[in-house]
């Protein structure tokens, strides 16, 4: 095998390889965006359970309403600093939260949520405020 053989077979080599990085980085992506799909939608499905658990009262006895629900301690957290701006990530430290990618990701899908309420503004990508 000459160089220019040698050469020829390295570049084949090459565009095969950048051919099929190319396509492990766009199924990253999609997952990446199902994934985000997905953990939002369970975070919604959380807070139906929620809802309609206490609106149906086990056994026919009133259940006493739940006090300190992740959405009220994110509220209470917003109302004790109103001139603070947050992160997802910030919050789940001060409140003492699990800080994995996973429910930092249920926490933006609920300051998502509470922004749309009009709870909350959105001053900066990721950052959240509560609205004056």
């Amino acid at each position: 095998m000459n160089v220019i053989e040698l050469l020829a077979d390295l570049q084949a080599q090459h565009e095969k390889t950048a051919a099929c990085a190319d396509e492990l980085r766009d199924q990253i992506q999609r997952l990446t965006a199902a994934l985000t799909e997905t953990e939002a939608r369970l975070a919604n499905l959380v807070t139906t359970r929620k809802v309609i658990a206490e609106l149906v009262p086990a056994s026919g006895q009133a259940a006493p309403p739940e006090t300190n629900t992740a959405y009220q301690a994110i509220v209470n957290t917003f109302n004790q600093h109103p001139d603070r701006e947050f992160r997802a990530r910030e919050l789940h430290e001060r409140l003492g939260m699990p800080t994995d990618e996973t429910s930092v990701n249920i926490t933006r899908s609920r300051l998502g949520r509470l922004t749309r309420q009009g709870f909350l503004t959105q001053p900066g990508r990721g950052r959240y405020q509560k609205r004056t």
